[in-house]
């Protein structure tokens, strides 16, 4: 007898975190559905790694924040072979101070990040429950548990993701489904190359931004372990930046 190999749907997986946690779950063995929107050179270069490793990837090119694109391209696909494990990890950030900030910079930023959270899971969760498994990771921000000026539309779509997987979390763990969420601090990736370094370094007790390895790490811990009594938790990856 053959087992089929595991699968992950990692959503906004062509870059940065995303592209770690993609890379990360291929080598502990997943097959993965790998999202993206627009950078079709990057998930390509993705899923060119993964099948070096010998695993599979599917890239599914659509927009979150568009709950019909997300739903054809993951609905019928979820019913045939439910995701062993999910990974939420679309976000923009659209920073301005709230008395500056326009309507379409918040709605920008809800609409991916928390509304895209109800865009991607809903299609996939269904499937989990008839087969009474899986892992779901959310992938918030230090900003969503404590707060940053200049990004109140940002802190309020992470703050949303943490109570949307404690609640779905209640809901889905007796049919064997772990919820958990991922909270990283300042890590080195595109969207904080222009943060002034030398001002947030001390407020960091390690003092040194995080690796995107090191979120990854975590996530293929939460989705690949097989010894889990973890549900419904916030596990922060901030080198001391909210204790």
């Amino acid at each position: 007898m053959t087992t089929s190999p595991k699968v992950a749907l990692v959503v906004g997986g062509s870059r940065g975190i995303g592209r770690a946690i993609a890379l990360k779950l291929a080598q502990s063995g997943f097959d993965i559905w790998l999202t993206f929107h627009q950078n079709q050179t990057a998930a390509d270069e993705v899923k060119a790694a993964i099948e070096a490793m010998g695993r599979a990837c599917d890239l599914l090119k659509f927009d979150v924040g568009d709950h019909d694109a997300a739903k054809a391209a993951l609905a019928d696909k979820a019913d045939r072979r439910a995701p062993d494990a999910v990974v939420f990890n679309a976000g923009i950030a659209r920073d301005n101070l709230f008395v500056w900030m326009t309507k379409a910079e918040w709605d920008a930023v809800i609409n991916t990040n928390l509304n895209g959270f109800y865009n991607v899971i809903h299609p996939v969760i269904f499937p989990m429950l008839r087969e009474k498994r899986g892992r779901i990771v959310v992938i918030s921000s230090t900003s969503g548990q404590v707060g940053q000026a200049g990004q109140v539309n940002y802190s309020a779509s992470k703050a949303g993701l943490i109570g949307a997987a404690k609640a779905l979390a209640r809901e889905v763990g007796k049919k064997n489904i772990f919820v958990n969420v991922v909270s990283p601090g300042v890590v080195e990736t595109e969207m904080v190359a222009h943060l002034p370094k030398e001002q947030i370094l001390p407020l960091i007790p390690l003092g040194k931004f995080g690796r995107v390895e090191d979120v990854a790490s975590i996530v293929n811990y939460l989705c690949a372990e097989e010894a889990m009594y973890i549900q419904g938790q916030v596990i922060g990856v901030n080198g001391g930046l909210a204790i």
